[in-house]
């Protein structure tokens, strides 16, 4: 990867992502050191203009960045990282330095802890369980939950659908893992139906 630090002072402008719900979560900036030092270590390390000195993002919070990938721009000059927080971005406490408290994307963190409860066959856990019953007894219960769904939308309850249909994605979540596949693929199908 060859990136341009040369274009602006020494400094990249570095967007970091949640690898998971790909939500946005802070701008920061990186010199060749930061950089290095941020791939040696897999934690986002940055450089700070106002210190003038390499800042560890959770140094002092502990809410390390685990970096999962990195990608540099079309121009070799802005960096995207994606990154799993260990807490909160932000130094106010909130999730993403943009103020913005969002739901999506919350079905690619589920889908990574339904996977790590079967990876880690946790024998408490209900999803590992359902799994290890095998892909009919997954499926039939998608197939159980898509007909509760069916039944709750033909009444005027809105907090019943809602949970009706959170329970047949949770376990439709579950049944791609057991056929191997990420809801990523389905998203590229359904994108490519729009074109």
């Amino acid at each position: 990867m060859t990136i341009d630090f040369q274009k602006s002072d020494g400094l990249v402008p570095v967007i970091i992502q949640n690898s998971e719900t790909l939500q946005v979560l802070m701008l920061g900036y990186m010199n060749a050191e930061a950089y290095q030092k941020t791939v040696a270590e897999n934690r986002v390390t940055f450089y700070s203009r106002s210190k003038k000195r390499l800042w560890t993002k959770g140094e002092s919070s502990g809410n390390f960045l685990e970096v999962k990938d990195i990608n540099v721009d079309c121009d070799n000059d802005t960096l995207l990282i994606k990154a799993l927080p260990n807490g909160p971005t932000c130094h106010t406490g909130a999730t993403s330095c943009f103020k913005e408290e969002t739901a999506k994307g919350f079905l690619y963190k589920l889908e990574n802890t339904i996977s790590e409860r079967i990876n880690s066959n946790d024998e408490t856990s209900y999803t590992n369980k359902l799994y290890r019953r095998g892909i009919n007894k997954v499926a039939q219960k998608v197939g159980e939950e898509a007909v509760e769904l069916v039944i709750e939308a033909k009444d005027d309850d809105a907090d019943l659908f809602k949970n009706e249909a959170a329970d047949l994605m949770y376990h439709f979540l579950i049944l791609l893992k057991a056929k191997g596949f990420r809801l990523e693929e389905v998203e590229s199908v359904l994108e490519g139906r729009q074109k």
